[in-house]
């Protein structure tokens, strides 16, 4: 039996069948959907490891499937699409796409993602046998939940942010540079231009969330150019 199945979700037939040849070669379980509909399906009785999502499905856009899964589900998702503009990327970014690689596309640098999308998933499992519960001034971390409060009102964060507040908390105290978050979250080697963009979205997301109900806690300081870190308050009794 295999350990790790995924989901391509690609209405081009040359592609997906690229991509599942791929994957079956390293010995992972894979399940194909052409369309929106299929995907969504599937996605809630397959319950893959890793969805990879075209965005461009003849249905629906994909965007609109990362809100359907998300309503449900924090599996991993890995755009892969021709749409390469960073308002594009972004878009999916904040809808609550994990990762996003654009077509046309070097297949062992999707490997490697996907790989870093696994090693990223037995990491929060290996935080969520750990400690149960993080505490920082009004923030609380409940990793058996995965839920989020500031001051007692719950924080609705997307699969990323979570897995970078729970970094964050993990180092509290620590600058955590770009290339250690990028490597950490997205698995790239080092932080080029793309992948700090990403990561700007994620942290300026993360921010507001985190302030709305903080009464003027700071919970992360910026260090521009270099990272970012989690800020130790005293806990409230």
């Amino acid at each position: 039996m295999k350990k790790y199945s995924i989901l391509i979700v690609e209405d081009d037939k040359a592609i997906r069948s690229l991509i599942q040849t791929a994957l079956e070669a390293e010995r992972f379980g894979v399940f194909t959907a052409y369309n929106g509909a299929s995907a969504i399906v599937q996605a809630r009785t397959q319950a893959p490891s890793i969805i990879l999502l075209d965005l461009g499905l003849p249905d629906t856009d994909g965007i609109q499937v990362i809100d359907e899964i998300r309503k449900k589900s924090t599996v991993p998702i890995i755009v892969v699409s021709a749409r390469s503009e960073d308002t594009d990327k972004i878009e999916a970014l904040n809808h609550g796409a994990d990762d996003y690689v654009s077509k046309p596309f070097n297949v062992e640098e999707l490997m490697a993602r996907i790989r870093a999308s696994l090693r990223r998933m037995e990491f929060q499992r290996g935080m969520d046998q750990g400690a149960k519960q993080f505490k920082n001034g009004g923030l609380i971390i409940n990793y058996d939940s995965m839920e989020v409060r500031v001051n007692g009102e719950i924080v609705h964060l997307t699969p990323i942010e979570y897995k970078i507040l729970a970094m964050l908390a993990q180092y509290m105290g620590k600058v955590l540079t770009h290339d250690m978050i990028v490597r950490a979250i997205w698995g790239s080697a080092r932080a080029g231009m793309d992948e700090v963009t990403n990561l700007r979205v994620f942290m300026t997301s993360l921010h507001k969330k985190l302030c709305a109900n903080s009464k003027g806690e700071k919970y992360i300081q910026t260090h521009i150019g270099v990272g970012y870190r989690m800020i130790q308050l005293p806990n409230l009794q």
